[in-house]
């Protein structure tokens, strides 16, 4: 039977990544407002304050090949809170603390992730807009921004940063990204209101990176996985921004056409993740707004499906790994100041 563990209290949490640190698994929550960044181990154990502040944390992503150095945005407190946004590293000094230093500053970086390909690493970085003149102003669209990523980032500072390069601009309100393995190749799913695209970075030193649209639709956020067992990702999106439908899309011929709709108006939609939970494929999504559902899509007997996980949790982000024989999912329940864990067993969707 499904277990939920309530891990901690804080404000406004918002982002979750896995880090190995110190030969082991550990995941990071950070707040999306003023607020700490908190170390876990995978049994959910609290294991050290990475940082106090200053917070407005949307994305954390470990640096490969290394022992807990991981990169994370600071100070997008909202979408019309974020001019002073940017992406830092922060290293285990090997006594507990985490340097804190900054590689790029970057108004308004929403999302952002490393790409391996070819033997090099890439930045790809996503920001929700461009700049405003006032609350909700959405006149200047976002950019999409990419940069081969040095092994050493010992030389960057607050006055040596990593140089960036525009791969697309004009993407209004984007929002939405998830990594994307399928075949051994990485690439990066970015939604916005001009629809969904896919990036896929060199693959090999000097190349170029290429892109591909695969909806028109104004998407929010979207994930890839094989509900349905038949070889090939579905792609499960959540639209408008910040909106209220879940969709999801089987290729075809000639692209990708909906085949099942979830039968509810899910409010804000936020939280997405797909991978396996109690042994099946799935889509985890959750909403911020009125019932502040978690719950589960997946494929059953035969037709497509959902499961409520929890209610009235408001979760804004999810993250599922294995541990000691279990499938776990964290979820940062943003609405309630809520870290939760699930543990599920098999059978429990």
């Amino acid at each position: 039977m499904m277990k939920k563990t309530v891990l901690a209290e804080l404000e406004k949490c918002y982002s979750i990544a896995p880090l190995k640190y110190l030969g082991k698994q550990h995941f990071l929550v950070a707040a999306e407002k003023k607020d700490r960044c908190i170390l876990f181990d995978a049994a959910g154990n609290e294991k050290a304050t990475v940082w106090e502040g200053p917070g407005g944390v949307m994305t954390m992503v470990q640096v490969p090949g290394t022992d807990g150095q991981f990169l994370a945005t600071h100070k997008f407190y909202s979408p019309n809170d974020s001019k002073e946004a940017k992406i830092i590293i922060a290293t285990p000094d090997g006594n507990g603390k985490w340097d804190i230093r900054t590689l790029a500053d970057l108004p308004f970086v929403h999302r952002f992730d490393i790409l391996s390909s070819g033997g090099e690493n890439y930045l790809i970085a996503c920001t929700l807009k461009s700049g405003h003149e006032y609350k909700e102003d959405w006149s200047k669209p976002g950019k999409i921004y990419a940069a081969k990523l040095p092994e050493d980032l010992s030389c960057f500072d607050d006055t040596h940063q990593l140089p960036l390069e525009v791969l697309k601009d004009g993407m209004l309100q984007n929002h939405g990204y998830y990594k994307i393995t399928e075949n051994g190749e990485v690439s990066a799913l970015i939604c916005s209101s001009n629809g969904v695209f896919r990036f896929y970075p060199p693959k090999a030193p000097g190349g170029k990176w290429q892109e591909e649209q695969l909806l028109n639709t104004p998407a929010s956020d979207a994930a890839m996985i094989d509900l349905d067992g038949d070889g090939i990702m579905e792609l499960v999106v959540l639209s408008p921004f910040h909106g209220d439908t879940v969709s999801v899309y089987k290729k075809a011929r000639e692209g990708y056409e909906r085949v099942y709709q979830y039968p509810e108006k899910a409010e804000f939609l936020h939280a997405i993740w797909s991978g396996k939970l109690a042994g099946k494929n799935v889509a985890v999504l959750g909403h911020r707004k009125g019932a502040r559902r978690l719950f589960a899509l997946l494929w059953t007997d035969g037709h497509y499906s959902f499961k409520t996980i929890d209610d009235d949790c408001g979760p804004a982000n999810a993250y599922g790994y294995s541990y000691g024989g279990k499938d776990v999912l964290v979820t940062t329940n943003r609405e309630i100041n809520q870290i939760a864990m699930y543990t599920f067993e098999t059978g429990d969707l």
